[in-house]
Parts: C-alpha cells; sequence; structure tokens
C-alpha cells in the first residue's frame, strides 16, 4: 500500500483521517500594460540615449582623451571611432550573456543589470581623464567603459525584447514590440538634442575643455531613474520555468540552430537599411551631393521624429494582419526602390528630407514588428539568450558597418555601388520573409 502525503506533507496520512489536498496556485495574473510598457521603454530609451552620445560628441572627446598626431588632425577621431566600433563588436557578447541571465533567472533581473552596467559605464566615460593629465591610462579607460556599454546594449535588446512581447496581452505582441524601436529613436533624439544645446550654450572651447563630460554624467543619474522604474516591473517568465533545470550557454544555438539562422536572414537587411537611413544618410547625402551639414543633421532629426510615431501604427498592423505581409513590403520595398530613393538626392534639404522619410515608412515594416518576429521563434526557455547573440551578431556585422561601406565606396570613386549593396542585401532578405512562418497569431509561452 503506497503512503499518502499528510497535509503537513511530513509523512503519510493517519489512517481513516481524509487527505486535505492544497488548492492549486491562483493562476498568474497578467502584468500590467503600461507599467510592462514604461519600464521597458524608459529604461531602453536611457540605454540608447548613453550609447548615441558618444557619437555625437565623438569630435570632443578625440581631442581630449588621445594624442594629437603631428600633421594630421584625423587621427585622433579616427581613434575614436576605432573605440565606437569595439563597443559594436562586444554587443554579441552582452546578447548572449545577458540573454543567459534572463532566461536562467528571470527577465527583470537582466533589466536592471543592463540599466546599472549602462550607467556605470557612462560615468566611466564621463570621468574619463584627459590624455595631457594620465598618459595613455586616458584611451584605456575610454575603451574599457564603450566595451561596458557595447556588453549592455546587447543584452538590453535581449532582454527587453523578450520582456515586451511576453508583457502583451493577446494580439497586441507586434504593438508591444514596436516599442522597441519607438523608444530607440527618443533615446537618439535625446543624445542629438542635448549635445546640440550644450554646444549652443557652453561653444567650442568650454566643450572641448569639459561640457562633452556633462551628456555622461546625466546619463549615469538617468539610468539609476530607469532602474528605479525597472525595479517595480512585474516578471513575465513562468516561476516553473525558473525552478526548471536552467538552460546551458548556448543551448539556444545547438538546439535551435535553424530559428537562430532565421533571426540573421531576417534582420540582415533590416539593420543595413535601418542604420543607413537613420544614422548614415546625412553623411551618404553631404558626402555625395555637397548639401549643408545643418541642413542634414536638421533632416535627420525630424525624419527620425517622423520614424518613431509610424512605429505603433506598423506593429497594430502586423497584429491584424500578420507579420510576414509587414516584412515583405520592407524587404521587396527597399529591393525596388532603394536604388531609386538614394540616386533621388540632389544635395538639397527637400529631397533629403523626402527621402529619408520615404526610406522610414518602408523601414517601419521591419522595425516596428522585429522584436515579435525575434521573440515568436524561440520558446520561453530560451527566448532571450536565442534572440540576444544572433541579433547583436547579425547588427554587427550589416548594420555596424553600414558607414564604413558607405564611405569605402566613396573612397574607391564608386558611390553608386552603396545602394546596390543595400537593395541586394534587402532582397536577401526578402527570400527568408518568404519561407518564414507566420506567428502573429499563434500562442505564446512564457
Amino acid at each position: 500500500m503506497t503512503d499518502t502525503p499528510s497535509a503537513a506533507g511530513l509523512g503519510p496520512a493517519t489512517p481513516g483521517r481524509p487527505t486535505v489536498v492544497p488548492p492549486p496556485p491562483p493562476p498568474r495574473s497578467r502584468p500590467r500594460p503600461l507599467r510592462q510598457l514604461l519600464a521597458a521603454s524608459v529604461g531602453n530609451a536611457v540605454e540608447w540615449y548613453d550609447w548615441y552620445a558618444y557619437t555625437f560628441l565623438a569630435a570632443y572627446i578625440a581631442t581630449q582623451v588621445f594624442p594629437q598626431g603631428s600633421g594630421n588632425s584625423l587621427v585622433p577621431l579616427l581613434s575614436t571611432f576605432a573605440v565606437f566600433a569595439v563597443g559594436f563588436f562586444m554587443r554579441p557578447v552582452g546578447g548572449l550573456l545577458m540573454g543567459a541571465v534572463a532566461d536562467r533567472h528571470c527577465r527583470r533581473t537582466a533589466l536592471t543589470v543592463t540599466i546599472l552596467l549602462m550607467g556605470g559605464s557612462s560615468l566611466l566615460v564621463g570621468l574619463t581623464p584627459t590624455y595631457a593629465a594620465a598618459g595613455v591610462l586616458a584611451p584605456v579607460v575610454l575603451v574599457t567603459a564603450r566595451l561596458l556599454q557595447g556588453l549592455s546594449v546587447g543584452g538590453e535588446f535581449a532582454a527587453s525584447t523578450t520582456f515586451l512581447v511576453e508583457s502583451a496581452g493577446p494580439r497586441r505582441r507586434g504593438l508591444f514590440s514596436s516599442f522597441q524601436y519607438v523608444s530607440t529613436s527618443a533615446g537618439q533624439l535625446a543624445a542629438s538634442g542635448t549635445a546640440a544645446l550644450l554646444v549652443a550654450v557652453l561653444g567650442d572651447d568650454r566643450m572641448n575643455g569639459w561640457g562633452w563630460r556633462i551628456p555622461f554624467l546625466l546619463g549615469a543619474v538617468l539610468s539609476l531613474a530607469g532602474f528605479w522604474i525597472r525595479r517595480g516591473a512585474e516578471e513575465t517568465h513562468d516561476v516553473a520555468r525558473q525552478e526548471a533545470p536552467r538552460p546551458g550557454l548556448f543551448e539556444a544555438l545547438r538546439r535551435h540552430p535553424r530559428a537562430s539562422l532565421l533571426i540573421g536572414g531576417v534582420t540582415a537587411g533590416g539593420t543595413l537599411a535601418y542604420y543607413t537611413w537613420t544614422s548614415y544618410l546625412p553623411t551618404y547625402a553631404e558626402l555625395n551631393t555637397g548639401i549643408d551639414k545643418a541642413d542634414a543633421l536638421l533632416a535627420g532629426t525630424l525624419s527620425l521624429a517622423f520614424f518613431a510615431l509610424l512605429q505603433p501604427v506598423g506593429g497594430l498592423l502586423s497584429d491584424r494582419f500578420g507579420r510576414k505581409p509587414l516584412l515583405l513590403f520592407f524587404g521587396i520595398g527597399f529591393a525596388l526602390l532603394g536604388v531609386p530613393l538614394l540616386r533621388a538626392l540632389d544635395g538639397s534639404f527637400g529631397s533629403l528630407l523626402l527621402v529619408q522619410c520615404a526610406g522610414m515608412v518602408l523601414l517601419t515594416g521591419f522595425t516596428s514588428i522585429s522584436a515579435a518576429v525575434n521573440a515568436e521563434l524561440f520558446p520561453a526557455r530560451v527566448r532571450a539568450a536565442g534572440i540576444g547573440f544572433p541579433y547583436s551578431l547579425t547588427v554587427a556585422v550589416f548594420g555596424g558597418t553600414a558607414p564604413y561601406v558607405g564611405t569605402l565606396f566613396k573612397e574607391l570613386d564608386r558611390p553608386e555601388l552603396f545602394p546596390w549593396y543595400v537593395a541586394i542585401l534587402c532582397l536577401v532578405s526578402s527570400a527568408v520573409y518568404l519561407r518564414l512562418p507566420e506567428t502573429a497569431h499563434k500562442e505564446l509561452d512564457r
């Protein structure tokens, strides 16, 4: 005869005494949508503010942190951008490590770690000594800070993507995922606006002296605010799954190789088009059409604000009609129109603004739903790490190199090849979209 556990769970039940069966645990309540959106979006905006602030202030950092090359004023600036590239290639490592934290422990833990890591690294940039004061230690401190920022940003996408999509209600995953790029654009706009305001108020002399440090110190403070908001968020990872054996670091790649390759194919054309249109296009227009730098920056800022407003529209459309139609709208649209759009640039403010906004409409077909598409390809057990590594690696290879490739074609006196490079890669991604399973209305495990 098999013993029956007692109500206290300490031994067999007493004969003749009814066994008390504990009530089932209450159903897990769905997290409050607005609080979840705020936790993910505000933190993500702060992360990207810190990341992009470096780009906008690179010229000032160059004069203070690196030795001035004799007879070649570009040497310090090139060194500064080399540090930027190093940070970019740390993102896959961050995606893998922080994704593993999110899968092994909980999403909220990973989100708090990434924002504290970004805040600390931003503070480190703000306190970096000058080359005149500390010699070679100055660039070493800057490189260390930038490596930590790359680690943080790579982990942020993995954790916040998973958190956003798992927080969404039925048929709202596309809408929630669109806030990934809403907040990214908000952070980029905040960084450019802060830099522009400080330059206007302080002037070049004080910016070169100490003003360039202010945005990074501000970023550290904002990170603490983001940390406080995220601490109040509700966990989206099922408690029972957390108590199960924890997944290995490379389990997602080992057990789901097809999904990992799909994320690479889905992302390649999208990340190239994204960095071309949101970051590189003003510089591309300057190099190839001679447009005034101020006009180019203004057009870029206006189009980025327009882009942020489009994201929820794309997310809602995907929830209604599916992910594949929007992805194909993006991929085939850029394959057919990418070259004509870039050739339409004629050096005027109006043409650049029109080309950027037209590209932003097409690009929304990818950016507004990429978080949802990625999350829907993996089971909850390995979702964050499964997204983080292949996505960040693809971004580093194709997105992070977009400005370099475009400038290289110009240096080789073949600038007309760069539009074809964008179009061809978007065509390759379109072939992946055609074979992608539709996941918009499937049940998402948590």
